[in-house]
């Protein structure tokens, strides 16, 4: 994996899905980063099948079912920042979850998801 043109296509996508702030590494620096982007990013979330907001949603999904809290605060955050999702749309999320994942995990995935709202909300005033 040193493909600089699906790196290049792979941080492109990285970049919509995580914010033009978010952080890289250089090329070469993370075997494990590039391997992300040129992977992940560039073939995977890049697929016209389903565009970002929907692969989104199903990366919301599973990271709440394996109770993995802190991506899936950035993945809320990001639907709300980049207008995705509205409040009640992430409140659904839980509601939603909630008959899946269980109330214990789901009590951390409403406190999640009602901080994500209130940085929102912060962040738009």
């Amino acid at each position: 994996m040193n493909d600089p043109a699906r790196r290049e296509r792979g941080l492109e996508v990285y970049r919509t899905v995580y914010g033009d702030d978010a952080f890289a590494f250089e090329p070469g620096q993370s075997d494990f980063f590039d391997g992300m982007l040129e992977q992940l990013f560039a073939e995977v979330w890049s697929r016209p099948a389903l565009d970002i907001a929907q692969r989104r949603l199903l990366v919301i999904g599973v990271l709440a079912a394996q109770g993995r809290f802190d991506p899936l605060a950035i993945q809320l955050e990001r639907v709300l920042a980049t207008g995705e999702m509205r409040e009640e749309q992430v409140r659904e999320i839980v509601l939603q979850l909630a008959q899946y994942v269980g109330y214990p995990t789901a009590s951390d995935l409403y406190r999640v998801a009602e901080t994500a709202i209130a940085k929102h909300r912060k962040a738009t005033k």
